[in-house]
């Protein structure tokens, strides 16, 4: 959006006779003055060591930021009210807004989940650690976070427990079954007797498995505590059987990527081998519970103590919704996470825009000299298409909505940031509101559109270099 209105701004000026090459030095000097305004701009959390008189004065009523705070911990990430608003903004645009509201719920969930309470900006938000499921039943606002993990396969054995409270959980990536050997081999018997023999002692091997695994599970347990296996290989229905009667629900063939979140989720440890089995390698979950949708199974690993990683569970009524929700969450889960390791925050609704437009003509086209100083004109004027294309979209008159803004603004000294009411059409204060916008955002924005603008304003003269490469000069021949 911005891109196009910079060329259209542009070519205003071309048109009348105005070499591309001035307009993009313009840009280019306006581009970065609005960087260094957006630094100023933006209400800042991350820690400080003193506050002086001049931070209360900054461009935005903030009066949070002008205090002393603690070097521990992050400010963005420990204020869930300023989480809530920066992903109901980003998910308001996709979603209706009872809903969006419930979803920005369960993203910041989701991200406090994840993020370490001692979280610095040394290392990322891993994303990843956030499951996305989805369910086509019920409706989108039946869509919740999930305080652990959602698995999509269940129990294989009728007789298995489907409901479990306090349990302990076994994430083992061990064999309960019959395996092929590596090599090629085989076994002769030469009657009846010896090949009973024969499938008696392998079975005894398993059986031998089964019952480490049996008594470990009774010795772990004490009254009203349960058991879980989820292994990533096989069982053999003969081994279902046993672990059935022992009131223990299995999981076999579960994925690798949930075997490594649920350690994450759940605590403990993966387990190998049936030797040497301790009680520091279980995890531990509140309830455990096999959902049948069809034909399909999910089981529910919920209420974990500590978790590392958790699961958004998205449901509708069709695909259609599903996806609808699904691209809002992530749009949703990357807000939050841009604003922790940024550790500031701008105002939305259009108020960075203007501000950085007024500020731009009021101080730095009047600092430019010469012809550039027509581009840093346009560079205030394309800025201007973002509160614009709100009006529009929000069906009012956008030269009204402009002087509006232009002389609330203006009222305030330059000192308050000013948004567009997208409901009124009056303007707002967008902190007051909690409408906040990602500051890395706001940069990439700037950074690119001027980019390509300046290239699509300069193809002319990269095309006529190109032909001229390879040309001999003339006169070239008679030396």
């Amino acid at each position: 959006l911005l891109c196009g209105e910079l060329l259209k701004q542009a070519h205003r000026y071309t048109s009348e006779g105005l070499h591309p090459r001035v307009i993009a030095d313009g840009f280019d000097i306006a581009r970065d003055a609005t960087l260094k305004f957006l630094d100023e701009f933006k209400v800042d959390y991350a820690p400080k060591t003193a506050t002086t008189s001049d931070d209360a004065t900054n461009d935005i009523d903030n009066d949070d930021t002008t205090t002393e705070s603690s070097s521990s911990g992050n400010k963005v990430l420990q204020d869930r009210e300023l989480l809530t608003c920066l992903a109901s903004t980003s998910l308001k645009t996709k979603l209706e807004h009872d809903l969006a509201d419930q979803i920005a719920t369960a993203v910041v969930d989701a991200i406090q989940c994840i993020a370490p309470a001692n979280y610095t900006t040394n290392t990322p938000v891993d994303l990843n650690m956030v499951e996305i499921m989805t369910m086509q039943r019920k409706l989108g606002s039946d869509s919740r976070f999930v305080n652990g993990l959602v698995l999509d396969h269940g129990g294989r054995h009728p007789d298995m427990p489907t409901v479990l409270t306090n349990c302990h959980i076994m994430t083992c990536n061990v064999t309960f079954e019959y395996e092929k050997t590596e090599v090629q081999s085989g076994f002769f018997y030469s009657n009846a007797d010896e090949r009973e023999k024969l499938v008696e002692s392998e079975r005894k091997w398993l059986d031998e498995r089964c019952r480490a695994v049996v008594d470990f599970k009774r010795s772990v347990c004490k009254e009203g505590e349960s058991f879980v296996m989820i292994n990533q290989k096989g069982i053999d229905p003969l081994s279902l059987d046993i672990f059935a009667k022992e009131g223990i629900l299995c999981l076999r063939r579960a994925k690798r990527r949930n075997m490594e979140r649920l350690t994450l989720a759940c605590g403990g440890s993966p387990i190998h081998s049936v030797e040497d089995l301790e009680a520091t390698m279980l995890g531990f979950a509140g309830k455990v519970s096999e959902v049948t949708l069809g034909e399909d199974k999910f089981t529910f690993v919920e209420e974990c103590q500590h978790p590392k990683s958790c699961t958004l569970l998205l449901q509708g009524p069709n695909s259609h919704t599903i996806d609808q929700i699904k691209d809002a969450v992530r749009d949703g889960l990357r807000a939050v996470k841009n604003a922790i390791e940024d550790q500031a925050v701008v105002p939305g609704a259009g108020a960075f825009e203007l501000a950085a437009a007024m500020h731009l003509r009021n101080v730095v086209v009047k600092a430019t000299k010469g012809r550039a100083k027509l581009g840093v004109e346009a560079y205030a004027e394309a800025l201007l298409v973002i509160p614009k294309t709100l009006a529009e979209n929000s069906g009012f008159d956008v030269q009204d909505c402009i002087l509006n803004l232009t002389d609330a603004r203006e009222d305030s000294d330059c000192t308050l940031a000013v948004g567009l009411d997208c409901t009124s059409g009056d303007p707002m204060i967008p902190a007051d509101e909690g409408v906040w916008d990602n500051v890395r955002v706001k940069r990439q924005c700037l950074h690119l559109s001027t980019v390509l603008a300046s290239q699509l304003l300069l193809v002319d003269e990269v095309m006529r270099a190109g032909k001229q490469m390879g040309r001999v000069p003339e006169g070239a021949d008679d030396m």
